[in-house]
This record gives structure tokens, sequence and C-alpha cells, in this order.
């Protein structure tokens, strides 16, 4: 109930934060469109001003020029108005100059077309003469060029020769050095190699007749005891208990435990996103509650309503494969019967998405055949639809491998061991896929999300609607990411550890020998838990001396507090004793307050009267005191008692003074032993307390004492256990150290003889090499 609670909460808070975001979405749209606009009337508020003040200016220049231009006309028609009596008296002497004008253009026109011709002839000379000196110099000049880089070529040519020999002359000299020195040092080492054999022989031969006299040994032990060899057979076997590895069952239950953590949030985001879906079929594009949606959707929505049913199974299926892996099993493919009924979960899921396929994608072509859809809202659609194929095809890819690795656990030759390796690969694959096309879906439906609230028509249900399976398809690709690199970080711990098995064979042979495997391993540790006897904890001898201190201290004061309580209750007797003493003194006393009195009121009877009146009074006042004061007698038996009784025996005694002082003295000499004896008490209790205080305290310090050993005993009996388990791992390493060290040795011995005559065949070929390089160099 409380996680149904909280988990309706969360839903709660996701839909207020999805309708706060969408809000703050659209009001941040509506301020930077603000922003935007103010920015942009502001620009064409500069360019008016702008443009304002240039046409201003225009204007004046314009208005300075027309003034200019009226002043020029008038101007020029009052010259225009002087040069026309001018002109008529120059026309005739005009004439005659223009004449000999021409005669001299004429002249220089034909000097001056000479000397261009001239200057023409001269710059083509000059060209050609410049060009062939040019042409010239560029053939010199590749000569030179194509001379120069041969002689180049020639010298490096020359260079790498003279390099190169003087290169081989020293590799040479450094080659006849190091065999001289190679010849020696392989001298040595033959020399060492001949001791090292001897040596190894001896060693040989004593590991020989070592290992002899086990092996006759073990064979008699065998054919003693063993009545049969069940390692030679493979079905026998796979019967026998492994080694049990007790860190590859904490680290596969921890595996296991992760991995039932990511199916759990895939569940969550698988169930959030049918569940708004079958949501956003009742709104858009029909609204439910308005008008009646078509019969598809109507189906669709009812299949959907169903998703729970084969959603949920995957939880479970996960969560009883996580509890069928203990400490105490032996986790591999042959004993995970669970993940069995996992796949067939996850089997029907894939049925359920096969069944609502065709529906959604009728669903988003319904939608695309409505008004009010757009183009670009019908392109994503489209997406959509192509991106659920895809991941109905990635899930049933997935269900594939997974049936495929809970074959060994029910059939084994379903699959064969050499394919294990293969199988969890694509299952990886399978994986990083399913999370593609989850990024793929989760950005085309953002994408869709976004254009249907730009919509005219977009309700707040429907915007509401869109963003809860947003935020589901965004959980879904976030716990498909994890999955994936989860699976791709182990699947190298996986495939390793598929070998875990019997000792000197491939694997369990089938399901029915893996569960008597198991049947028997719990016999063994059964027979195991009840040989080991727990052994009698000794007391170190200091801790058992402060034990028995501690004991005695512990008896004294248990004797000391027991006579403590029987004077304690010596002491209530006395005091109840005493009481009822002086519950019998305030009766005494109370009868002879009476015949005070009595006789006091005869004497007044013969007095007069108006003393009698007076008298009378004060007997009555005396009455009512001596009732109060045996009231509070009655109520409480105190010490208290006592001096009431001394204030009645004062008032009623007043006549006759010798009765007063001899009660007097008898009542301060009782009272003053009481007080003596009171306070002698009161001394003797607060010593008792100090004494009590200080065994208080020391058995608070003996009690944190106790507490912080039984602290250090726990720890070091977790410490114990510890060392008791790792010292049976070690002791079962050491075993197969000891058998894999016996067989190197073996092959060790036989690779130093194979090296030994390798190197003295080398030795000889060194040699006769040396004496023939000897000879050569005699003969030069």
């Amino acid at each position: 109930m409380a996680s149904a609670e909280l988990q309706g909460k969360y839903q709660k808070l996701a839909q207020e934060y999805s309708k706060l975001r969408a809000q703050n979405q659209v009001l941040k749209k509506g301020v930077v469109d603000e922003q935007a606009n103010s920015a942009a009337l502001k620009e064409q508020l500069k360019m008016k001003d702008q443009s304002l003040r240039k046409l201003q200016q225009e204007m004046d220049s314009l208005t300075f020029r027309n003034l200019q231009l009226a002043k020029r006309v008038e101007l020029l028609q009052d010259e225009l108005a002087l040069s026309e009596p001018r002109g008529k008296k120059n026309k005739k002497s005009g004439e005659s100059s223009s004449q000999l004008s021409q005669e001299q253009k004429s002249v220089f026109d034909e000097d001056l077309q000479k000397k261009i011709e001239e200057n023409e002839r001269l710059h083509i000379q000059f060209f050609e003469a410049d060009e062939q000196h040019k042409h010239v110099e560029a053939e010199l000049r590749s000569r030179l060029a194509t001379l120069e880089m041969e002689a180049a070529q020639h010298q490096a040519v020359v260079d790498g020769l003279t390099r190169k020999y003087m290169e081989t002359i020293e590799k040479l000299q450094n080659d006849k050095a190091k065999l001289e020195v190679k010849s020696q040092t392989l001298e040595k080492e033959a020399k060492e190699c001949r001791l090292r054999t001897e040596e190894c022989q001896l060693q040989l031969k004593n590991l020989h007749e070592d290992l002899s006299g086990r092996l006759e040994e073990s064979l008699s032990i065998i054919t003693e005891k063993v009545p049969f060899n069940d390692t030679k057979y493979s079905q026998y076997n796979a019967l026998n208990v492994p080694l049990h590895n007790r860190r590859h069952q904490l680290k596969m239950r921890d595996i296991a435990g992760q991995a039932l953590a990511f199916v759990q949030d895939l569940v969550t985001a698988l169930l959030n996103f049918h569940t708004y879906t079958e949501q956003r079929i009742q709104i858009f594009p029909v609204d439910s509650a308005i008008d009646t949606i078509s019969p598809l959707n109507q189906k669709f929505s009812q299949y959907l309503h169903e998703n729970a049913s084969y959603v949920r199974p995957l939880e479970e299926g996960m969560l009883h494969l996580f509890e069928s892996i203990t400490e105490d099993t032996v986790t591999v493919l042959e004993t995970t019967v669970k993940l069995k009924t996992f796949s067939e979960h996850l089997t029907s899921y894939i049925c359920f998405l096969r069944k609502i396929l065709p529906y959604q994608l009728k669903s988003l072509e319904e939608e695309c055949e409505s008004s009010l859809c757009t183009s670009a809202l019908r392109a994503r659609n489209l997406e959509l639809s192509q991106d659920m194929k895809k991941m109905t095809a990635v899930f049933e890819k997935l269900q594939t491998y997974i049936v495929l690795l809970a074959l060994p656990s029910t059939e084994p030759d379903g699959l064969l061991r050499t394919n294990y390796s293969s199988v969890l690969t694509n299952v990886g694959a399978a994986l990083h896929g399913f999370h593609d096309v989850m990024k793929d879906i989760s950005k085309h439906y953002s994408q869709k999300a976004t254009i249907e609230h730009e919509l005219p028509t977009a309700t707040q249900k429907l915007i509401t609607t869109n963003d809860c399976i947003l935020s589901s398809v965004v959980a879904l690709t976030n716990a498909a990411g994890k999955i994936a690199s989860f699976f791709s970080n182990n699947v190298d711990y996986f495939i390793a550890s598929l070998s875990y098995g019997p000792k000197a064979a491939s694997g369990f042979i089938s399901p029915l020998s893996a569960e008597c495997m198991l049947q028997y391993k719990k016999k063994a540790a059964a027979y195991m838990k009840a040989l080991r006897k727990p052994l009698l904890e000794s007391v170190p001898y200091e801790e058992a001396l402060a034990n028995r201190r501690v004991l005695l201290s512990s008896t004294e004061s248990r004797e000391g507090l027991a006579q403590q309580v029987q004077q304690s209750l010596e002491k209530i007797s006395k005091l109840e004793q005493e009481k009822e003493h002086w519950m019998l003194e305030a009766q005494l006393a109370k009868i002879k307050l009476e015949k005070e009195n009595q006789r006091i009121a005869d004497k007044l009877r013969s007095t007069s009267s108006g003393q009698g009146l007076g008298l009378a009074q004060e007997n009555a006042t005396g009455v009512n005191v001596v009732g109060r004061e045996e009231a509070s007698a009655k109520a409480v038996l105190e010490p208290a008692q006592s001096t009431s009784l001394i204030g009645i025996l004062t008032r009623t005694s007043d006549n006759e003074v010798p009765d007063v002082e001899s009660r007097e003295d008898l009542i301060k000499n009782h009272y003053m032993a009481r007080i003596v004896e009171l306070t002698s008490q009161l001394q003797l209790a607060d010593s008792k307390s100090v004494h009590f205080y200080a065994e208080c305290r020391a058995l608070s310090k003996r009690l944190a004492l106790a507490e912080k050993s039984k602290e250090a005993l726990t720890e070091e009996m977790k410490v114990a256990v510890q060392n008791i388990s790792r010292l049976q791992d070690e002791l079962t390493t050491t075993k197969r150290s000891y058998e894999d060290q016996l067989s190197m040795m073996s092959d060790h011995l036989c690779s130093m003889n194979e090296t030994l005559s390798k190197q003295r065949e080398e030795i000889d070929t060194l040699k006769m090499s040396s004496k023939g390089n000897s000879k050569k160099n005699k003969s030069r």
C-alpha cells in the first residue's frame, strides 16, 4: 500500500512537473518573441530616424542649390542682355582670323602624324630586342639548373656508395667481434648446462623414484578403495560435485541483483508508456468525453488496458531467477531452470506487442487522415510507425536469443556449448539495438509533441498526456541504455564462467544430471556440517583470574545486599511495632483528655454565670482543636501526632503544675532519644547509599568492559570464520598447484634435455665455422 501511494504521489508530481514545464516553455517562447519584436521595432525606429535626418539634409542642400541656381540664372540673363549688341560688331573680324587658324592647324597635324609613326617603329624594335634577350637568358638559366642538378645527383650517389661501403666494413668488423664473444659465452653456457644437466638428472632420478612410489601407493589405494572410475565416462562425471567457488556465486548473485533492478525500471517504464498511450487514444484525435472514438481505437484501448498482465510477469520471472541464485548452488546455464519461466513471460509479452502493432499503425494512419493533421505531423507519424515496427522486431530478436539461452536447462541437445559465446554476444547487440530504437522513438515523439502543442485545437489534457508519454519514453530509453551497457560490461565474465562445472569434463550433460549434482552437493554439505563438531572454547588464565575476582566480588556484594535487606526488614517491623505503640498511647491520651474536660466542666458549673460562659467558649475551641488533631492522627501516623499530643496535654493541664512538668519531662526525654536514634539511622543510610553508589559505578564499568569484550570477540569470530574459508580455498588451490607443478617439472626436464641437445649441436656448428674462418684467415 505504501509503495502504491508513493507511486501515485510520484505520478501526480510528474504530471504537475510536466504541466509546469510545458507552461514554462510557452512563457519562455512568448518572452523571446516579445524581446525579438521589441528589438526589431527599435531597429526600425533607428532606421526611420536616420532616413529622416538624411532627407532633411538633402532638403536643406536642395534649397541652397536652388538659391544658387536662381542667382546664376539672373547673372546669365544680365550678361546675355549686355552681349547681344557687342556680337553684332565683332562678327566681321572673326571670319578672317578663322581662315588663318585652319592653315596652321593642318601643318601641325602632319608633323604630329610623322612623330607618332616614328615613335611606333622605335617601340616595336625595342620590344623585339627585349623578347630575344629574355628568351636567351631563360635557356641559359634552365641549362645551368639541369647541370647543377646532375652534379648534385652524381655527388649524392658517390657519397651514398662511400657511406654504404664504410657501413658494410664496420658491420662486418662488429659481426666478427660479436661472433667471437658469442662463441666464448656459448662455451661457458655449455659448461654450465653440463653441470645443470647433471643436477637435473639427479633431481629427475629422485623425483622419478618419489613419483613411482606415490604412483604405486595411489594405484594400490585406487584398486582397494575405488570400485570404478567415474571420471572416465562423461555421464558419470557429470554427477560429481564440482569445487565450490564462493566468489563466483557471490558475483553471479550481485549481477542478478543489478539485472533485477534494471528490469524493474524497464517494467515500470513499459507500464507507463502503454497506460499513457491508452489515455492519449481516448483524447486525440477525438475526445471520448465529447464524441465517440472509432471502433479501431476502442479495440486498441481495450488491448492496451491489459498491458499489466503481460508486463508484470517479466519482473516476477526475473525475481524468481534472482532468488534461485544463492551461495550454495552452482550457477551455469544448465542449472538456471528459472530462466525458462522468464523466457516464457517474455514470449507472452512479444505476443502482446504483435497483437497491438497493427492497431497502433492503423491508429497513426487515422491521425494522419484527420483534418487537424499537418504535413509535418504526418511525417512524424510515419516515422513513429516505422519505429514501432523496429521496436517489435528488436524484442522478437531478443526473445529468440533468450529462449536459446534457456534451452540448456530444459533440452540438452537444443544448443551446443560452443555456441554459448556467440548467443551472448548477439544478446548484447540486440540490447544495443533496442537502445538505439528507443532513442529514435524519443526523438520523433518529442518532435511530434511540440508540433501538436502548437496546434490551435490542442487541449491542456492532450499536452499533459503527451508530456507523460514523453517522460515514460525517456525513462524507457534510459533503462534500455543501462541494461545494454551493463550486459556489455559483464558479457566477458559470462563467457568465461561457462566452463564452471565438473572437473576434467566439458560440462554438465543434461539438466537432470545437474539437478542430481545439486542434490548430492546438499547432502555432502549436510554431511560435512554434521562431522564438524564445534570445539569447546577455552578461557585464558589471566581472564579466568579476572572473572574469578569479579565473581567473588559479585557474591560478596550479593551477601551484603541480602544482609542489608534483612536489616531493613527488621527496621520496618520495629517501626510497625512503634506505630502500634504510639496509636495506643494516642487512644489513652484521648481518654485522659475526655476525663479532664469533664472534670473542668464540673468545676465550671459551680462558678459564676459570666465566667462560665467564657470558660465554655474556651472549652469549645479546645474540643475543636482536639477533634482536628485526632483526625490528623488517624490520617497520618507520623511524629506530627506526638506534637499534637503535647499541645493537647499542655492545654488540658494548665490547672495542675506538678503533672504538667512531669509529663513534659517524660515527653522531652522520649523525643530526644527518638531524635538521636533517627540521626544515627540517617547516617547509616547515607553511608550505605554511598557504598551502593560506588558499587553501581563499578558494576556499570564492568558492564561497559563486558560489552567491549563481546564486540571484540564477535569481530574475532568473524575474522576466524573468514580465515577458515580462506584456508579451505587455499588448501584446494595448493593441491591443484602441486599437481600442476609436478606436471610442469616433468615437462621442464624434457624441454631442458631438448635445449641441451640443441645447444650442443650449435656449439659443434660454431666450432666448425670458427675453424673454417681461421683457415681462411691463415690462407689470406
